[in-house]
């Protein structure tokens, strides 16, 4: 991949690697640290995209693997931040009224159960989902399920620190 090629794409499509961290880090820098372990791990695999899919769809990929092996190597994490209002990452625009909410209570998930409810709402096919996580599409469906289930329950009973 041309690099003046990969930088405009990077610059055109860094919600995505906006929304993957605000999903998985609290901390302002924890996340910028991710952010940057993000475009590391996309500059070292630019080479190896190959346009078969949409660039969005590669960053993905790269995305939520990045973090998701960036958090096997973390014993444990704790988010207890709130995300700020205001500040350098703008928040995630799912279509709901009260996104916050919505947002803590996906940080409340399984990181497995987090990158699908995320790609589910950036509108990616149960398909290509499943084909992502290594399962069938009925367990898919049934993750999706239990994990819509899940977040009706955290969004209905008041978060108590």
């Amino acid at each position: 991949m041309e690099e003046a090629f990969f930088l405009s794409e990077i610059r055109a499509n860094q919600g995505i690697i906006y929304k993957v961290v605000s999903l998985y880090a609290a901390d302002p820098e924890e996340k910028k640290d991710l952010y940057q372990e993000i475009l590391l791990q996309c500059w070292k695999g630019r080479l190896q995209f190959r346009g078969d899919a949409k660039f969005s769809t590669w960053l993905y990929r790269i995305s939520l693997n990045t973090v998701l092996t960036s958090n096997r190597k973390k014993t444990m994490i704790e988010y207890k931040e709130v995300l700020p209002e205001s500040g350098q990452l703008p928040p995630i625009q799912f279509e709901q009224e009260n996104s916050r909410a919505l947002q803590e209570a996906i940080r409340q998930l399984t990181d497995s159960d987090r990158a699908i409810i995320l790609l589910h709402l950036e509108g990616y096919s149960n398909q290509e989902i499943a084909d992502w996580m290594g399962i069938s599409s009925n367990s898919l469906a049934v993750k999706l399920y239990r994990i819509r289930q899940r977040l009706t329950n955290l969004l209905k009973t008041p978060h108590h620190d």
